[in-house]
């Protein structure tokens, strides 16, 4: 599909070698996800969320995220007008189609909390008054997972709210030499212009709607989360948020391939994606919890019968 060709070439001229993890964004696109990038820094993260947000022909903002930053820095705030003698909502920078959180995990706990409800309802609460924001409306957040100092963790329901958490890990030895010497945040990244309109993003996301899931492929997501929920290496397991997150993965993952259906490898490819930031370890397993979530996942991938 043309507009989606354009995309991810547009991604791939300033984020070198890794097309799975440019595949992974474009399908959180497509599913109206938000989605978290998380690795070790001077990776890429923030290369290809800004790749992202300015591929779209769209309103675009960027939020550094710092210890000091208040709620209303993210979500506006009530100003007094003296020609009007009331108060005016003054928006924030939450207000834009696409939304690059740039080390998410530096913000509070109050100001994370900010986002929740821009986040699951597309919409802010501000003294007492509802504020819907754009459409198409997508946070594209990253963190490093490897730095505690002047970080705080996402909370278990804010990192509900992301579709994805993607991680990039390190470049071959011939995609970094290219880094080396094409340095793309210095040109590409720069002179990266919108290959995209909202209008045909969500033409795309009505369509990702419209494909078909057979049954037994919902009977297949649902199995996949309850034995997240058995398992005994997993205190807390997938909820049912997470069971339709995969599915609307899935239903993506069959537009990008140019399908109009689902088949079981769209759920099978997403399972990691989707699941993982969802499940909490057992106290025993804490000590690589992302590795021994995955672990547990893929067990669980090769206990549960594929359909045919």
């Amino acid at each position: 599909m043309e507009p989606l060709h354009r995309l991810r070439r547009n991604l791939a001229t300033c984020f070198f070698g890794n097309q799975g993890a440019i595949d992974r964004a474009v399908t959180c696109l497509l599913a109206r996800g938000h989605l978290l990038i998380e690795d070790v820094p001077g990776v890429g993260k923030t290369t290809l969320a800004t790749a992202i947000a300015k591929s779209i022909d769209a309103v675009l903002s960027r939020i550094q995220l710092t210890p000091d930053l208040m709620p209303s820095d993210v979500v506006g705030v009530s100003v007094w007008d003296p020609r009007e003698s009331r108060f005016v909502f003054k928006p924030g920078p939450i207000f834009a189609n696409i939304v690059l959180a740039d080390e998410i995990n530096r913000a509070t706990p109050r100001t994370q909390s900010a986002l929740l409800e821009a986040m699951s309802e597309s919409q802010v609460t501000v003294d007492g008054a509802t504020h819907r924001m754009r459409s198409p409306f997508l946070v594209v957040a990253t963190q490093n997972p490897v730095e505690f100092e002047g970080t705080y963790l996402l909370p278990e329901a804010q990192l509900d709210r992301f579709l994805m958490r993607l991680s990039l890990g390190y470049p071959s030895p011939e995609d970094e030499a290219r880094v080396l010497l094409d340095d793309p945040r210095r040109s590409s990244l720069a002179e990266l212009s919108p290959v995209m309109t909202c209008d045909e993003l969500e033409s795309l996301q009505r369509r990702v709607d419209a494909v078909k899931v057979d049954p037994v492929l919902a009977d297949y997501a649902v199995s996949l989360a309850r034995a997240t929920r058995r398992s005994e290496r997993l205190h807390l397991g997938v909820s049912p948020r997470g069971t339709q997150a995969l599915l609307q993965a899935a239903r993506a993952t069959a537009v990008l391939a140019d399908r109009d259906y689902c088949v079981p490898e769209d759920f099978v490819s997403n399972v990691l994606t989707v699941f993982a930031h969802r499940c909490v370890p057992r106290e025993q397993y804490h000590a690589d919890a992302a590795d021994s979530v995955r672990q547990t996942l893929k067990q669980i991938l090769e206990s549960v019968p594929s359909p045919v």
